[in-house]
C-alpha cells in the first residue's frame, strides 16, 4: 500500500497538487487536491478526503457436513449511531493486516476471534469496501472448521478492548437473516452469498 503522503503517478490523467494530513489520532485522514483530465480533454481541479486505516482480511468459517457457519457478534459504534438498534453486528471474523501478509493475518484473526486454528484456506477475492473515501482493500477467505480445529474459546483480545461472542448458525438461517436485516454487514453478506453460489454450499 502506498501512503497517501506519496500518491502514485501511474495514471497520466491525474496530477496530485497538494496532500494535507487532517488527523492522525487513530488512523490517517488526508485532504488531497488533484487535477483530473476528463474524456473531453479538459483538466478540472478536484478535492477528496481519504481515510487510511490500512488493508484487512476476513474469513468465513464453515462446516460442510453440518451446513453451518461460524460468525462473531460485537458492538460497533459507527453502526449504532447510524440506525442499527443496538450496535451489535453479526460478522465474519476480520482484522487489519498490520505487518502481516493477508493469509497470515486472517489465520491470526480467526483464532483470536473464534478460537479456531484453521488449516487450508481458500482465497475468494479482494475488494475495495468503500472506495469513495476509505483506502482499505479487504482480502476475503474461507476455510472449514470443526470441533478438531478449536483451540480456545475465542472472544478477541481483552487488551484491545474486544468483547466478541462466537455465533454458530446454519447457512440457511444466516441467509434468512440477510433477508430480514439481522445480518447487515457487507463482508459477511458477500461471503455467505459466495458460499451458496460457488463455495462449499453450492448445489451441483
Amino acid at each position: 500500500m502506498v501512503p497517501a503522503e506519496t500518491p502514485p503517478d501511474s495514471n497520466p490523467r491525474v496530477r496530485v497538487t497538494d496532500v494535507r494530513l487532517l488527523s492522525d489520532n487513530w488512523y490517517r485522514l488526508h485532504s488531497t487536491t488533484f487535477d483530473y483530465l476528463g474524456a473531453d480533454g479538459t483538466w478540472s481541479t478536484q478535492s477528496r478526503e481519504t481515510y487510511d486505516r490500512g488493508n484487512g482480511a476476513t474469513i468465513l468459517l464453515y462446516d460442510p457436513e453440518r451446513r453451518t457457519v461460524l460468525l462473531t457478534s460485537q458492538f460497533r459504534y459507527p453502526v449504532y449511531v447510524n440506525g442499527h438498534p443496538d450496535g451489535m453486528l453479526l460478522e465474519t471474523a476480520a482484522g487489519l493486516l498490520d505487518d502481516d501478509d493477508p493469509e497470515t493475518a486472517i489465520r491470526r484473526e480467526a483464532i483470536e476471534e473464534t478460537g479456531h486454528e484453521v488449516g487450508e484456506v481458500t482465497h475468494v477475492f479482494d475488494v475495495y469496501m468503500s472506495p469513495g473515501s476509505v483506502t482499505e482493500r479487504l482480502h476475503f477467505y474461507a476455510a472449514p472448521y470443526s470441533a478438531a480445529t478449536r483451540r480456545t474459546a475465542g472472544g478477541g483480545l481483552a487488551d484491545e478492548g474486544e468483547q466478541i461472542t462466537v455465533v454458530e448458525l446454519s447457512v440457511d438461517e444466516a441467509l434468512g437473516m440477510i433477508d430480514d436485516g439481522r445480518i447487515a454487514d457487507a463482508k459477511t453478506i458477500m461471503l455467505l452469498q459466495w458460499a451458496v453460489l460457488r463455495g462449499p454450499f453450492a448445489q451441483g
